[in-house]
């Protein structure tokens, strides 16, 4: 899916994109780009020395002259050839450890960026992008970068490299056999542009296979009670069997596609020796060739083959690079839309807790109609507001706006008298406690998920809190009370439990606001009214908006509100809605059972 609000990534250059994010380490990056190039022309030493050996000592009619005259000459010959290769192999060495710890380095960074990111980024991001298609971007679409820089660059700067340094010696040597063997090379280059071509688009769609698969998975594991709930274990086993197939099927055409260029690149490399056979036997009979730089050009023939191979994967590579990177940055360079104004507020730490709505509209951005239209009401500091109405009304997205979640679309949202898009979006939160029916609970101990809005807190708070929310109780019925570890989302926990260690998450940061959607609908009547009264007791003033169903919930509330079709169309007490007999007294008489 694309988000209309994120920057195109084709905007920016891959390269550049790369280049830019290796500030830091760009000077040990390029010194082991210098260190590739520097071993790669080392390479002709080799073949340099063996020609002078065969010229002065084995093919030249005072060889044995040379050899009991010269002998120091040979000795410094045969000793420049091991100490080069010493040293090339310290260079080699120790450029591959510069790519892979600046590789590494660059994935570190990279990542937590992109983490950073998607912490920042608004609810229309994360309704746009699912869960495994952002997990494959921090993972295996960040490795295609690391091995980018890790590999393909060092690829082909040594095979620039080693083929520059090669053709430039042949042409030192010889220019008319170095200009033969020259003619193959555009033949390849023709063949690896088509293959480019060819690839470049199945690159694109692995990588979404690849995402696919990923967030089947994610939602299967996630929902595994629903899929044992329905018996559904065999229908996911054929859904993830068809997307992994699909999967396999595109990444073995991905893999095959080189082998249909293979031959072509293969033939036309091997045609550069038997060239060098035919041609330059041909130039040693003529006397144009010495032996030793016959030998020069067959020792470096593969330099001028093996790049032209390489070539290939590189190809390969590089636009597994470019399809990854493309995803990679299109979160690096996306922003949100709700963020802190550049002029907003500086308000003290603790707001009083005034919440004032004033012709608020609403509606999401891909739908066609209004979720909630003209609205506007006030809740005084300390005061409780309840909020009742159909499935779908909009009671959600309402309180969804008081933190800033969504945008309202037409009038205004104030906290203390203060827009909240003029607020700072820290400042807003921090005073807002949000306690939902679907309650997400960390892998943590039941302590560390309470006092998750404030690492600090202490246990005998943490006590506290859970309470107020009658949590309490059933922690110290658990194995290691507060201690106890609980499974990723609560898995252990009833529905209940859950929904009270989240209510007292909620209150431990001590909101000026406190909001709760639902947040006792799966505690018995009890309980319930066992927290309506603690709520009532707190210790810091609190202005709570509640949403609920049931009537015991929100009887003694301070205010209620009726929302029908994104309306307003009943408020008052609980008395005085009674007296209307209108949507909230037929919910009075239904759940009391009696007609009042």
């Amino acid at each position: 899916m694309e988000n209309n609000s994120l920057p195109s990534s084709t905007r920016h250059s891959r390269v550049k994109w790369v280049w830019t994010n290796l500030k830091g380490r760009r000077a040990f990056y390029c010194l082991g780009i210098m260190g590739s190039i520097t071993f790669n022309v080392m390479q002709l030493t080799i073949p340099f020395f063996v020609a002078k050996l065969i010229d002065t000592f084995i093919d030249n009619e005072n060889a044995a002259y040379n050899l009991e005259h010269n002998r120091q000459l040979f000795y410094i010959y045969l000793a420049a050839m091991v100490g080069l290769t010493l040293i090339r192999t310290v260079i080699v060495y120790g450029t591959g450890m510069i790519f892979e710890s600046v590789s590494q380095w660059f994935l570190y960074k990279i990542r937590n960026f992109l983490y950073d990111k998607v912490q920042r980024q608004d609810m229309n991001f994360y309704s746009t992008f699912r869960t495994g298609d952002l997990m494959t971007r921090m993972t295996g679409d960040l490795d295609a970068v690391r091995h980018m820089i890790a590999w393909v660059i060092k690829t082909i700067i040594e095979s620039v490299a080693l083929y520059t340094a090669t053709m430039v010696y042949f042409f030192f040597m010889d220019w008319l056999l170095a200009s033969i063997l020259l003619v193959i090379s555009p033949l390849i280059f023709i063949v690896i542009l088509q293959f480019r071509k060819d690839v470049g688009p199945k690159h694109a769609l692995l990588r979404e296979k690849l995402s696919g698969l990923n967030t089947d998975a994610q939602e299967n594991i996630s929902g595994n009670r629903v899929v044992k709930a329905f018996a559904r274990e065999k229908y996911e086993i054929e859904k993830f069997d068809k997307g992994n197939s699909e999967y396999s099927e595109t990444n073995q055409t991905t893999a095959l596609t080189w082998l249909k260029y293979y031959p072509a690149i293969e033939t036309f490399a091997n045609l550069m020796p038997i060239i060098l056979l035919v041609v330059g036997g041909i130039f040693i009979i003529d006397g144009r060739l010495s032996t030793g730089q016959f030998a020069a050009f067959s020792g470096l023939i593969w330099a001028i083959a093996n790049p032209m191979r390489s070539l290939g994967s590189i190809m390969n590579e590089f636009q597994r690079f470019k399809a990854a990177s493309a995803k990679i940055m299109e979160i690096y360079y996306s922003e949100p839309k709700i963020k802190d104004d550049p002029k907003a507020l500086d308000l003290p730490d603790r707001f009083k807790g005034r919440v004032e709505f004033k012709n608020v509209s609403f509606k999401y951005e891909d739908g066609k109609l209004p979720v909630l239209e003209n609205i506007s009401f006030t809740v005084e500091p300390g005061e409780t507001l309840a909020i009742m109405g159909e499935t779908g009304c909009g009671k959600t997205s309402l309180i969804h706006l008081i933190p800033r979640f969504y945008e309202v679309t037409g009038g205004q949202v104030l906290v203390d008298g203060h827009d909240v898009r003029q607020m700072k979006l820290h400042q807003l939160r921090k005073n807002i406690g949000l306690a939902t029916q679907d309650v997400l609970l960390y892998s943590d101990t039941i302590d560390g998920n309470i006092a998750y809005g404030d690492e600090h807190l202490p246990k005998n708070e943490v006590v506290k809190f859970a309470r107020y929310s009658a949590a309490s109780d059933f922690i110290a019925k658990m194995p290691e009370g507060y201690d106890t570890i609980i499974g990723e989302r609560g898995v252990g926990l009833s529905g209940g439990q859950k929904q009270r260690i989240s209510l007292a998450r909620a209150l431990a940061i001590r909101p000026s606001i406190l909001i709760l959607d639902d947040t006792t609908s799966a505690v018995d009547m009890e309980t319930e009214k066992e927290i309506q009264e603690s709520l009532k007791h707190l210790d810091f003033p609190c202005t709570k908006i509640i949403i609920a169903q049931r009537i015991s919930t929100t009887k003694n509330a301070d205010k209620i509100m009726v929302l029908q079709n994104g309306h307003i169309t009943e408020m008052g007490t609980h008395e005085e809605l009674v007296k209307k007999r209108g949507y909230y007294w037929s919910l009075v008489s239904l759940q009391t059972g009696e007609e009042v």
